[in-house]
């Protein structure tokens, strides 16, 4: 039998892709003033949140997980149908929202006892999470079940990498997700910090003086990371995400791409914006990839 794929609002897919592969997510919520909160993509276009953020520099934007009834109100139709779930949420370092699904299951599993619900901390968010998201998707289409999927999924987590870098450390400092970067002045003089994200937590992997020279630090890393773990990046799922400046994103794209094809045989590099659950931390000018191993590689 086939399984229904449900992922919180951080997997950032575009909501035509989302529809397109029958992805049903439970969106997070975004509020400027701390007082009413907007759900995101339904209620608050993220092209809005980022004109926003663009136009009021001064104001840091806060974000809301998905409450349990969110969750049980996904569950419940297809609990009703008898249909398996697979939840994916973002990683427990940065967001409870894996706890609202858990609570939301257990729920579920009173009303309707034979229930298959798995709910999974991805340890991934952003533009990482959703093409996690779109393995559990490209299995459930060649037939894996539930159970498959999710030994699967668990076994490629470790695998899942962004690298990336911001135009302001202003936003992680004032959101509290500085975590290991907290040695950094990276609101001195400028200075770009170049982060990875791995296992659900960030750490620095770097600075710089300028906004190119850390896009081509992170084109080199991602070479340099591909040698460390001697794997072939065509058995990976590669994305580029982006905040406000598409433009940039499709610049930095082809060049990453560029040398990609130089050391590797790779066809596609797609392009997602990243939404505003994220976008709160980062400030408006988030650029880097995210690559995760591939299920059937």
């Amino acid at each position: 039998m086939k399984f229904q794929v449900i992922s919180d609002g951080s997997c950032d897919l575009p909501q035509e892709l989302t529809k397109e592969k029958n992805i049903h997510v439970v969106p997070f919520y975004v509020s400027f003033d701390a007082a009413k909160y907007y759900k995101e993509m339904e209620e608050m276009p993220v092209r809005k949140f980022y004109e926003q953020m663009v136009d009021n520099p001064k104001i840091f934007p806060k974000s809301s997980l998905p409450s349990v009834e969110d969750y049980v109100e996904a569950f419940r139709p297809y609990a009703k149908k008898g249909i398996p779930m697979l939840c994916i949420c973002i990683t427990v370092k940065f967001s409870g929202s894996y706890n609202s699904a858990c609570t939301a299951k257990e729920l579920i599993s009173e009303e309707y006892p034979s229930a298959q619900i798995e709910v999974m901390d991805s340890t991934m968010d952003t533009v990482l999470q959703g093409i996690f998201v779109l393995e559990a998707v490209r299995m459930c289409e060649a037939g894996y079940s539930l159970e498959e999927a999710v030994k699967c999924l668990k076994e490629r987590r470790e695998s899942g990498r962004i690298l990336f870098t911001i135009g302001s450390i202003d936003y992680l400092q004032h959101g509290g997700r500085i975590g290991k970067l907290a040695g950094l002045a990276g609101s001195v003089l400028g200075i770009k910090p170049l982060i990875v994200l791995k296992e659900g937590e960030i750490f620095s992997t770097g600075l710089t003086r300028s906004r190119e020279k850390g896009k081509a630090k992170l084109i080199a890393q991602t070479k340099a990371h591909f040698e460390e773990i001697g794997e072939r990046p065509e058995d990976y799922s590669i994305a580029v995400g982006y905040g406000y400046d598409y433009e940039e994103a499709t610049e930095f794209r082809n060049a990453l791409f560029a040398s990609m094809r130089e050391y590797a045989d790779i066809k596609e590099i797609p392009i997602f914006q990243i939404g505003a659950t994220i976008a709160v931390h980062t400030g408006p000018y988030p650029i880097g990839l995210g690559l995760v191993k591939r299920y059937d590689r």
